[in-house]
């Protein structure tokens, strides 16, 4: 390993933290000056994350590369362990990806009140928290850099959102820190029983003299932890109102990236760490997940408001990344992957949307828009697309986020019931027609038709350059992982099976 791979996941993690302190020396009024703080970092952040990519060995995904093990906190045995496998690596990339192209949205699209400065130091806070949580290989580690996003997404919602901004971030910090300190407990008692020491990596082999009666309340710690994150059915009342109330920046950071920070969790701590407690909680995850996605679909099709139906569809996609997870089988688990980057890229770029119909129509409420594919044919056809990706459709990135994870219901980990996995799997399959059926309906209301007679005379400026550069990689990547999936399931597969082994996957 030379020297750069040595600093290369530490550049990843705390370049955009370099940019947040450099931009505290910006004055306030030099605007042109912070954006360009930023989006050199965050720039320089994914030029990391591309390099980390290309030095990345894929016939070895199942291994940690480019580690960093150094001494940290020496009193309660908690040390500086980063590493990036096959499962972290896409979700790395995810968040370096998306934080790049919310600064360049955000270029010409500064919510209220007017604050770049202060909102960028968010963004750049935040994304240090996200790189750094899918990197972290130590739980004390994890959870600082879990706990680091809450603050600035608390901000970006109460200081940035809309009229009910403060109950909607309020309601969100509170939740997502009841979590944390259930998630806390259970990594005191890993560390405590199983061998004072808080290194997921050897937590994996110590944590099996557990009494197995111990680790199933120590799972369930972890599980209300990151059910409440993703989040699960009926942990989900947060986010509808967090989504609806944010910023549009804001709304993507929480879709593309904050819920996975939950599923990621599952994969990367609970599962591999105490896998028989997992064996016997799945068929509860399941059962949670299913009705998480039927439940977020009927939510949906109750929506009027364009921001609100999106956020609700997050209840029920995040519902199949939950069951492919519950199946405890490799193909589950490397859909439940794959729906986290999918679902990040599809929803992500819907709310992109829904920002920009509010800026053009001052309105989301879809009994007011129409006629988009007139007055604004290409944001209409952009939006045609993603809700096309958002439903499952072949040959964009969604249907392979959807379509493994039912099918790996239908042959789950040895030991759970056939006949209630296959249950579950006939369940999500119909929860694929009702995400058509809101999809589809919301595409009807707001592109098709005329528009309405407030809007007619109207001069609707269509996709601006700021957005172009921000949504063509994100639509290139949808299409692309549609066309070959192998793209993440060839980087996935490895660590996956090493996450399952003691299962015996």
């Amino acid at each position: 390993m030379n020297a750069f791979d040595h600093w290369a996941l530490g550049a990843a993690v705390f370049l955009p933290a370099v940019a947040a302190g450099l931009l505290l020396l910006v004055p306030r009024a030099q605007e042109t000056a912070q954006k360009a703080v930023a989006l050199v970092f965050t720039v320089a952040t994914t030029g990391v994350g591309v390099y980390l990519l290309t030095q990345f060995d894929y016939g070895n995904s199942r291994k940690l590369q480019f580690v960093v093990n150094n001494r940290w906190i020496d009193v309660i045995n908690s040390r500086y362990h980063v590493g990036v496998d096959g499962i972290s690596l896409p979700l790395l990339l995810l968040s370096m990806v998306i934080t790049v192209m919310c600064v360049v949205y955000s270029w010409n699209h500064w919510p209220e009140p007017h604050n770049p400065k202060a909102f960028l130091i968010l963004m750049l806070v935040l994304e240090t928290g996200m790189n750094g949580t899918f990197l972290a290989q130590d739980l004390i580690l994890f959870f600082v850099f879990f706990e680091l996003v809450l603050l600035p997404m608390y901000f970006m919602i109460g200081v940035w959102g809309g009229p009910n901004r403060q109950y909607a971030a309020i309601k969100f910090f509170l939740f997502t820190l009841f979590g944390s300190a259930l998630m806390i407990l259970s990594f005191l008692a890993l560390y405590f029983k199983g061998g004072q020491t808080f290194d997921m990596v050897a937590l994996q082999h110590s944590a099996q003299t557990i009494a197995h009666s111990t680790q199933l309340l120590i799972f369930a710690g972890l599980f209300m932890g990151f059910a409440i994150k993703v989040p699960m059915f009926p942990f989900h009342t947060w986010l509808p109102d967090a989504h609806t109330e944010a910023p549009t920046v804001g709304s993507v950071f929480l879709a593309a990236i904050l819920l996975k920070l939950g599923t990621y969790g599952f994969v990367r701590i609970a599962i591999p760490i105490l896998p028989q407690a997992a064996h016997s909680w799945a068929p509860y995850i399941g059962v949670l997940a299913v009705i998480g996605i039927i439940y977020g679909a009927l939510g949906c099709l109750a929506q009027r408001d364009m921001k609100r139906l999106i956020a609700f569809s997050s209840v029920a996609h995040m519902g199949f990344v939950m069951l492919g997870i519950a199946t405890l089988s490799p193909i589950g688990i490397n859909a439940a992957v794959f729906g986290m980057v999918a679902h990040g890229l599809i929803t992500g770029m819907l709310f992109f949307i829904a920002g920009s119909v509010q800026e053009r129509f001052g309105t989301r409420e879809l009994s007011r828009l129409g006629g988009m594919l007139v007055q604004t044919p290409r944001m209409g056809w952009i939006l045609g697309f993603c809700a096309m990706a958002s439903l499952g459709l072949p040959g964009l990135a969604g249907f392979w986020g959807e379509f493994p994870a039912i099918l790996s219901s239908y042959q789950p980990a040895a030991g759970l019931s056939l006949a209630l996995f296959r249950t579950f799997m006939v369940v999500a399959a119909v929860g694929t027609v009702f995400a058509a059926g809101y999809l589809l309906w919301m595409l009807q209301r707001a592109a098709f038709g005329v528009p309405k007679a407030e809007f007619a005379d109207a001069h609707i400026h269509d996709v601006h350059v700021p957005e172009y550069i921000a949504w063509t990689p994100l639509l290139v990547l949808i299409l692309v992982l549609g066309l070959y999936p192998n793209l993440i399931f060839h980087m996935t597969d490895g660590a996956v099976h090493q996450a399952l082994r003691a299962i015996g996957t």
